[in-house]
């Protein structure tokens, strides 16, 4: 054979760095918790919207903040090819959810009739280094409720949030409380900050002293460990709130405390972006190292103006499905895996035109089969295929063989019962047994 004809194995090509598949058995895990987020939302009676990946760089810059880290160095932004003008569009990866739920729910007016509860689901694209429980894709479930002022919506999403952990089974996270106040209780609060920190300039690291006039409040959320005495004795902002404010807050925890619900008040608990208000709250966790803070919320009554739309209130939150993952498989939790209900068993490929007709009546009754599949060698032996079966996760084995299929019948063998005990099924009625197959043992 000519050498020359032998086509040369291609170079593997390899994913992005920090942009991970999702192979089976985990996206097993994603799907279960998906349909976990859907339920959960259906009885707060949250509807879904679904926003494009892509939107005009502007809109980050405007509803996130030219100055935040996110915009300066992590956007994944590119120009797109010029129009028929001459002009050129500046796009970006969506870095976060709620600045484009909100331009999609003011672009389309959708708030006309009153106010609306919305979720959704997607992935994310920050350019940061990748570590455990942060990618540079990463995945967002997130809540939006607009045209609603009182602390009852700002409970309302804390407490579908922690209905949510109750139904997969997430024990380990706790709530944190603050209060950002509003804007002029802000401003006379960033004053005394900026003052406090001048003072003791020295001992900023250089990202505090990048922050100390565009984002004061930021330096409050340092992780540095030379800055927590520091930081500890800044100004509270706590302290600079209003009548409303202080209103605003304790029913808020009113509502938490006739609910049962725990939680902590954290003064250094913050936001660094303007259109931020009155409650912010997270709930963190200490078993995912530096990246401790699973769901992340807030009011941010300005946000509506700042992307073009009428003032109007708002609050909600966002979690990350990757994080929530890992942190249910750090305490040990189980999620369901997909397996099939059957496994059907076919010693002679000339069967294959019989067995599908039964598997396809079997799938349409709402039954999972798998099908054993004819290799590069044939079908394989019988007991290669029962330990495919017995491989598979599935309840029960489906045995098309020659005698079986002469007498009109299947051999169905129970795989977890201990003992193995198989019963003959008619092919010509499957309906009537099709639902004893439909559970796991």
């Amino acid at each position: 054979m000519d050498e020359k004809a032998v086509p040369r194995k291609a170079e593997k090509l390899v994913g992005v760095k920090g942009m991970n598949d999702i192979l089976p058995p985990e996206s097993a895990r994603w799907e279960w918790f998906e349909s976990m987020i859907r339920v959960c939302m259906a009885r707060y009676a949250f509807r879904n919207i679904r926003t494009p990946i892509l939107e005009h760089t502007a809109l980050f810059v405007r509803g996130i903040g030219e100055v935040t880290d996110i915009v300066e160095k992590e956007m994944y932004s590119f120009e797109d090819r010029s129009d028929k003008h001459g002009q050129a569009e500046h796009l970006s990866m969506r870095p976060e959810g709620t600045a484009a739920v909100v331009r999609a729910v003011v672009e389309s007016n959708l708030l006309y009739d009153g106010g609306k509860r919305l979720f959704y689901m997607g992935p994310m694209f920050r350019r940061e280094k990748p570590q455990r429980g942060r990618y540079r894709q990463f995945h967002q479930v997130g809540v939006e409720a607009l045209g609603f002022a009182g602390p009852d919506t700002d409970a309302e999403v804390i407490l579908l949030a922690t209905s949510l952990w109750k139904m997969i089974g997430l024990t380990d996270v706790r709530l944190e409380l603050n209060s950002l106040g509003q804007p002029a209780e802000r401003a006379q609060h960033r004053a005394q900050l900026i003052a406090y920190f001048e003072k003791h300039v020295d001992q900023l690291d250089e990202e505090a002293k990048r922050r100390l006039h565009s984002n004061p409040l930021r330096i409050l959320d340092t992780k540095n460990p030379a800055m927590q005495e520091l930081v500890a004795g800044a100004p509270r902002l706590l302290d600079f709130l209003g009548t409303e404010s202080l209103a605003h807050f304790e029913g808020l925890k009113a509502i938490l405390d006739a609910n049962g619900i725990a939680y902590t008040i954290n003064p250094r608990l913050v936001r660094g972006l303007d259109y931020y208000n009155l409650t912010v709250f997270e709930f963190v966790t200490d078993r995912l190292g530096s990246q401790g803070t699973v769901c992340a919320g807030g009011r941010y009554d300005d946000l509506v103006v700042q992307i073009g739309g009428k003032p109007t209130p708002a609050v909600g939150w966002a979690l990350g499905i990757e994080r929530v993952l890992e942190l249910l498989k750090e305490q040990g939790g189980q999620t369901p895996l997909q397996v099939p209900h059957a496994y059907a068993v076919v010693p002679d490929a000339a069967a294959m035109p019989q067995v599908l007709r039964t598997l396809q009546q079997l799938r349409e009754l709402g039954v999972c089969v798998q099908m054993h599949a004819a290799g590069s060698e044939g079908m394989g032996s019988f007991k290669s295929q029962f330990k495919k079966a017995d491989a598979s996760g599935a309840a029960f084995a489906l045995v098309f063989g020659a005698d079986e299929l002469a007498q009109g019948q299947v051999t169905v063998k129970h795989l977890r019962d201990g003992v193995g005990t198989q019963t003959m099924q008619p092919l010509a009625h499957v309906a009537q047994w099709a639902s004893s197959l439909q559970f796991n043992a």
